[in-house]
């Protein structure tokens, strides 16, 4: 691990090499901001793949491949005279100073939840209009939700214990049901997001990311279907040709392993 200096001097690397494919590399040359927004987007999720996997060499690549896009933003804004990579470093460093006054000044707190709250009347003493403005709406669903419900609370918009949120998620399930025993397709839709965004609910008041959660589930299921695909060909069989019975006993070995 470098000293303060040597992470300096990697950074001035780093801006010295943008500036050179900018100007050299036919690709690096005609690429926007524009262009580059999905690449950052796919490399975001990479990171978040890496960081589930708990596989630290891959998140050190991907935190590289994040922070390259920082500067080829940076460095795009810096042609047009909008902002450069010093403007981008000091504007997030006043947010943090300002957004942080029992740090930087005499504010004080007892604990997280008052720091998370003391941040969004922050940021509404900053002009915005609403604290749901700071969520992306681009975010996936379940993200999205789970960023509102936090966002709210941090203004005290929320239940008191985390039993009520329960009796919530059990009410909206039973209106589920009643939607579903009605066969009203718009009805049952409605309800079932109402039930989804209770289930976040409860699971931000158990401390759990749902979309963590969620996608753990998800790379579980894929790995125990693989090993139900490998075995079918090891029998020379496709899974069509297999009956569920046979299917559960792989199953249930991949879920032992």
């Amino acid at each position: 691990m470098g000293n303060r200096q040597d992470q300096l001097n990697a950074f001035d690397r780093l801006l010295t090499i943008m500036d050179e494919l900018r100007e050299q590399c036919p690709w690096d040359k005609k690429q926007t901001m524009q262009s580059l927004r999905h690449l950052t987007i796919e490399e975001t999720y990479e990171l978040g793949d890496a960081i589930l996997d708990n596989d630290l060499q891959e998140i050190k690549n991907e935190l590289g491949d994040l922070i390259l896009h920082i500067i080829f933003y940076a460095k795009i804004g810096s042609e047009t005279s909008d902002f450069d990579i010093a403007d981008v470093l000091n504007s997030i460093s006043e947010k943090l100073i300002s957004r942080h006054p029992h740090i930087y000044g005499d504010v004080k707190v007892e604990n997280e939840e008052q720091v998370k709250q003391n941040w969004e009347k922050l940021k509404l003493k900053e002009g915005k209009n609403s604290v749901l403005e700071g969520v992306p709406k681009s975010l996936p669903a379940l993200v999205k939700a789970n960023r509102i419900q936090e966002k709210v609370a941090g203004v005290g918009f929320d239940w008191e214990a985390s039993h009520q949120v329960w009796d919530k998620l059990e009410e909206e399930l039973k209106e589920f049901q009643t939607e579903v025993a009605k066969g009203d397709r718009q009805g049952i839709e409605n309800e079932f997001g109402d039930v989804l965004f209770s289930m976040v609910n409860y699971a931000r008041f158990l401390d759990i990311n749902p979309e963590n959660a969620l996608e753990k589930t998800n790379k579980k299921f894929t790995d125990r279907f693989q090993y139900l695909e490998q075995k079918a060909k090891e029998l020379k069989k496709s899974l069509g040709e297999m009956t569920l019975a046979e299917m559960d006993v792989f199953w249930e070995e991949a879920k032992n392993l």
